[in-house]
């Protein structure tokens, strides 16, 4: 199968891409970058020059391949404040992607979040889906418009293509990682203390980055039209414990943080810090036979290198 992926370069990216070429599809990734068509050509992929703001060049990769899957996100816009136009651009490019696809019944698989899908409760893949992603004054461009745009790549799958919704959980963590959990490693060695909100008993699901690599290839290839699909290995792994490791491995205090201090404490981080959102993959595992092999999350922070790496 020739696969386009966009954001192949990226933190499940270059794991997916092996993923792939491993059982022998051919890949096609999008490349903004020197640097990034450079480490797919090593990675023995084929390059597409773009960005997902090129939206005729994704319409062109579309069409020239058997399946698509939709990493990229505009992350670098969103962190620095500018969510919503991270949000509308992403909205462009599965609408671009679609319009491509449509009538092929080939695949599509979205990358998308499963953080605050539900309150006090395990979410599951039957959550999340009572937005409209043609109401904008109900999906918004906030991260109910992230979830819109899956509600739209859902819909795909009545214009005749297998589009599926992989959702991810706020870490997907493994050696190398400059996500949350490095974060949170940067914040304990600047604040001299290994901090937990309140009680610490939020609970953030969790998912190794070679694990989530096989799902999005088990998606593409097996996963029915209009699927909801979880990357969670831990189903909740409470952050005081998190902090414990932590406080541990960098020899600092472990520290309650008051929860109206959070966002001076973590900055941007702030508001994550307290979400409790525990996620189930039960459904997605019965319906791939999809089952992670990798370390868990507190298990793999034990190994060290976390704290080695921000040394």
């Amino acid at each position: 199968m020739r696969v386009f992926v966009t954001g192949a370069s990226g933190w499940i990216g270059s794991a997916l891409v092996p993923e792939l070429i491993g059982v022998g599809h051919q890949v096609v990734g999008l490349a903004r970058s020197d640097a990034a068509a450079g480490e797919l050509v090593a990675a023995g992929a084929e390059v597409y020059r773009g960005t997902l703001d090129d939206l005729d060049g994704l319409r062109s990769a579309a069409a020239d391949s058997d399946g698509v899957i939709h990493l990229a996100f505009k992350h670098d816009i969103a962190f620095a404040g500018d969510f919503a136009g991270a949000v509308r651009a992403d909205r462009r490019a599965v609408e671009a992607l679609g319009e491509a696809l449509a009538g092929s019944d080939r695949p599509f698989v979205l990358a998308s979040g499963l953080a605050g899908l539900v309150a006090g409760r395990v979410s599951t893949e039957q959550d999340g889906h009572d937005i409209d992603p043609d109401d904008s004054a109900q999906s918004g461009t906030g991260p109910d418009g992230r979830r819109a745009t899956a509600e739209l790549a859902l819909r795909l799958a009545s214009r005749g293509i297998r589009s599926s919704v992989l959702r991810l959980p706020p870490t997907v963590y493994g050696a190398g990682d400059s996500g949350f959990m490095a974060a949170l490693v940067r914040i304990a060695r600047e604040k001299e203390v290994s901090g937990y909100v309140g009680e610490g008993a939020a609970r953030w699901p969790a998912v190794h980055r070679l694990d989530a690599a096989h799902l999005f290839r088990l998606a593409l290839e097996e996963a029915p039209a209009g699927s909801t699909l979880h990357a969670v290995a831990d189903e909740g792994v409470p952050l005081r414990s998190v902090a414990e490791v932590m406080g541990r491995h960098l020899d600092l205090p472990v520290v309650s943080i008051a929860p109206e201090r959070a966002g001076e404490h973590y900055g941007w981080l702030g508001g994550l810090t307290a979400l409790d959102c525990p996620a189930s993959s039960a459904l997605t595992r019965e319906l791939l036979g999809w089952q992670p092999t990798r370390p868990g999350l507190i298990d793999d922070l034990e190994k060290g290198h976390y704290f080695h790496a921000a040394a």
